[in-house]
């Protein structure tokens, strides 16, 4: 019961150097592999991070060695790339990296079956409307869950160029 809570000071000292270590390493590969690792999560990204921060982990508590976690993490980091790099290059890739964006809510009209899917509620829609400070429903064109979850608010134009909502499969098909 006693190795429990302390083992010995040998293995106390081990820990602390290796979390330093790693967690220099880690930041070192963050910052050189640019804003994508830091931006915000589609499911690709998501596991980005939890592959990242198990293998951080691991190497702070001394369980796999210093290098070996080093390289895991330039490999995961890399692979970020190569995915993201092949994604920009390919429409099928693309599709199989990163998610669609769904339209929710379009001309006055919720899209329950979309919602059921995304699995949000008129409350859910309605809350994010008013948090982008729009009073009238009538003022809205389109409510869209995006590729990392987030929800958007797109408001009615007069204009006639090119619309935000021309990637949404949903308006391209019809």
């Amino acid at each position: 019961m006693g190795k429990i809570f302390f083992k010995d000071w040998i293995s106390i000292e081990h820990v602390a150097l290796a979390t330093i270590i790693a967690f220099i390493t880690l930041f070192f590969f963050v910052r050189i592999s640019g804003k994508r690792t830091l931006s915000k999560l589609n499911a690709f990204d998501f596991v980005v991070t939890v592959a990242l921060g198990s293998t951080l982990s691991y190497m702070m508590l001394a369980i796999v060695p210093l290098l070996e976690g080093a390289i895991v993490l330039f490999l995961i980091i890399i692979m970020q790339y190569v995915f993201a790099w092949t994604a920009r290059s390919s429409k099928k890739m693309e599709r199989l990296v990163n998610a669609v964006p769904s339209l929710i809510f379009y001309d006055g009209k919720f899209i329950e079956k979309t919602m059921a899917r995304e699995a949000i509620t008129k409350a859910e829609i309605f809350s994010t409307i008013r948090n982008s400070g729009i009073d009238q429903i009538e003022e809205v064109k389109a409510v869209v869950m995006e590729l990392n979850g987030q929800i958007s608010i797109v408001r009615k134009s007069t204009g006639n160029g090119n619309s935000s909502l021309d990637d949404i499969p949903s308006l391209v098909n019809s």
